[in-house]
């Protein structure tokens, strides 16, 4: 099986639909993964993306998996490799800062539904002639924020984001407001400190916030 971009879309669509916010993960030690997972979801943020920054990250990927409830995607995909790398270690999305043939042409051979980024009108034009109309909007603040995203929206009204990259509790609002996005992307809902001392209840809390956005 081949997954089109029209399926692929729609499956990253009904994700995005799941809460306001994706919380963008970098997980250093794959002990914290499961527990970090949980606290997520239980706060309501069942999409994870776990960035490919680190060498614990497709370790991680497989540990959240496993969480119920959880649905664990793969961010950074850059290469082929990356993507099948992603899926043997279950990762059920992908998340890509931008696209090139052989990486969409990899997660449709590997069945792996993309949200891949885009921060131009040419950018998603291209992406809309392949059949991806659901894309990430990277970076979203350096690309010109939540104006840039709304002004792009006009002429090209068919196409949804997943605004990421500087988006913060404080400009959320803004870019959620937009009638051509269904949620953003954040890493604010995991901050490294609280990862490492281990505090799932206050990332289980700063979800529980991020999810009534």
């Amino acid at each position: 099986m081949t997954l089109s971009p029209q399926t692929a879309s729609q499956m990253t669509r009904d994700l995005c639909r799941l809460a306001p916010i994706v919380p963008v993960l970098v997980v250093d030690d794959v002990a914290t993964a499961r527990p970090l997972a949980e606290a997520l979801v239980a706060g309501g943020l069942p999409a994870l993306e776990v960035t490919l920054r680190t060498p614990a990250a497709l370790d991680a990927i497989r540990e959240m998996s496993q969480v119920t409830g959880g649905h664990v995607g793969a961010g950074t995909l850059v290469t082929p490799a990356d993507v099948r790398a992603a899926k043997a270690a279950g990762a059920t999305f992908g998340v890509s800062p931008g696209a090139t043939p052989a990486l969409l042409q990899a997660c449709a051979d590997e069945d792996l539904p993309l949200l891949p980024g885009a921060a131009t009108a040419t950018e998603a034009m291209k992406l809309l002639e392949y059949g991806f109309d659901m894309l990430k909007f990277f970076p979203a603040e350096a690309a010109g924020g939540a104006p840039a995203l709304k002004s792009i929206g006009g002429p090209l009204p068919q196409i949804t984001f997943c605004p990421t990259g500087g988006v913060n509790p404080q400009n959320a609002p803004s870019y959620l407001a937009l009638e051509n996005v269904l949620c953003a992307g954040g890493s604010w809902v995991a901050p490294q400190k609280m990862v490492a001392a281990e505090d799932w209840a206050g990332i289980e809390a700063l979800a529980k916030a991020a999810a009534a956005l």
